[in-house]
């Protein structure tokens, strides 16, 4: 199957406004968190979990890997925990850091597993490190990228830790609504004969991305110190 580059780069590209847009600390819902109770911080979980392109293509990659759906429940499992260790620990204890090199290396996941998809560490005649604990590890990366979205917030010291685990909670929640057409599509689309090249045009894109994403945010980086 033949790939258009010059295409899927200028897609890429026509994206990446949305994607910050889509992906960053809005107004909105900030007044959203001002005006409502608990209630308002799982809302605002579950929004950025759903509108999170980068985590939700990093677990799109993980499932394509898996075999079975107890598989996939453990694998989800693993990397929820893992990021709601980073999620509310980090937010709890106000440890923060350059949201532009935390998504630099969110986005590295997206590409890290497109290319395990494809066999990279294979070609390259090397042993591919052990899946679950590459989830686990990727999993604490993004539950402080979240974290650094959380911190963004004015959200104030009145039932702090309350506040932490709702937009957790909501995050999980978007992660589970996100999660269900992925795996619907991926698994219906296991059985069907184009399935290989569906693999493979979706990994290969992965890669694309997940470079693309890193040079984003580390624009982003070197312009914000500027």
């Amino acid at each position: 199957m033949k790939f258009n580059l010059k295409r899927i780069v200028s897609i890429v590209i026509l994206f990446m406004p949305f994607f910050a847009f889509a992906h960053g600390v809005s107004s909105s819902d900030q007044a959203i968190l001002n005006n409502g109770g608990l209630w308002s911080y799982i809302y605002v979980g579950a929004k950025h979990m759903l509108t999170g392109y980068d985590h939700l293509l990093f677990l799109a990659g993980v499932v394509f890997f898996l075999k079975g759906f107890k598989d996939i429940i453990k694998f989800i499992t693993v990397f929820t925990i893992a990021h709601c260790i980073t999620l509310t620990g980090a937010t709890y204890l106000a440890i923060n850091a350059n949201e532009h090199l935390v998504d630099a290396i969110i986005a590295l996941s997206v590409f890290y597993k497109g290319f395990e998809n494809l066999g990279g560490f294979e070609k390259l005649k090397v042993k591919a490190p052990n899946l679950l604990l590459m989830v686990f590890l990727f999993g604490l990366i993004h539950g402080f990228g979240l974290s650094t979205r959380l911190q963004s917030f004015e959200i104030g010291s009145d039932y702090f830790l309350m506040k932490i685990l709702s937009f957790n909670l909501g995050v999980e929640i978007g992660q589970i609504l996100a999660l269900i057409p992925i795996v619907f599509l991926i698994t219906k689309w296991q059985k069907k004969e184009s399935y290989p090249a569906f693999y493979k045009a979706t990994n290969t894109y992965l890669i694309i991305i997940g470079i693309a994403l890193f040079v984003y945010q580390l624009y982003g980086y070197f312009n914000s110190h500027h």
